[in-house]
């Protein structure tokens, strides 16, 4: 088993699509990511229509990286819905981006999963090219 299967398999169980409240919906997208030691670790979206509380499923597996162990460094990511990723269709949102290369500028080397079958993986930095935060390091050096 390759650590894409193993990622696909810790987020699966944990997609279960429904309403907390009629306010709040649950667990329609999930994730599964390899810290830089190899420990997987998972999130789902939790959307409250408050916007406050809107947790997109790759910053929730972040933070219970960190949380669980301190880590910053991420090596993959699987998102998806109820089925595996295909030609691109669980890309992470542009806060969740930000926040992952605020977290550590070395996760611009995350590869995400585009086409689950093809194996076929994109890096953060190719969907950031320009990132505004490069030059705030470069001028803290």
């Amino acid at each position: 088993m390759d650590k894409w299967e193993e990622l696909y398999l810790a987020a699966k169980p944990l997609y279960k699509p429904h309403d907390v409240s009629p306010f709040i919906y649950a667990q329609h997208v999930v994730t599964a990511i390899e810290a830089e030691n190899g420990e997987i670790f998972t999130g789902f979206c939790f959307e409250a229509t408050a916007g406050v509380f809107h947790l997109c499923a790759e910053r929730a597996a972040a933070f219970n990286m960190f949380q669980s162990s301190g880590q910053t460094k991420i090596k993959r990511i699987m998102t998806f819905r109820d089925h595996v990723p295909v030609k691109g269709d669980s890309m992470p949102c542009g806060a969740c981006r930000e926040f992952l290369l605020q977290l550590d500028v070395a996760n611009s080397d995350i590869e995400f999963m585009v086409d689950y079958q093809k194996r076929s993986t994109v890096t953060l930095a190719e969907l950031m090219p320009h990132w505004w935060g490069e030059q705030r390091l470069t001028e803290e050096d």
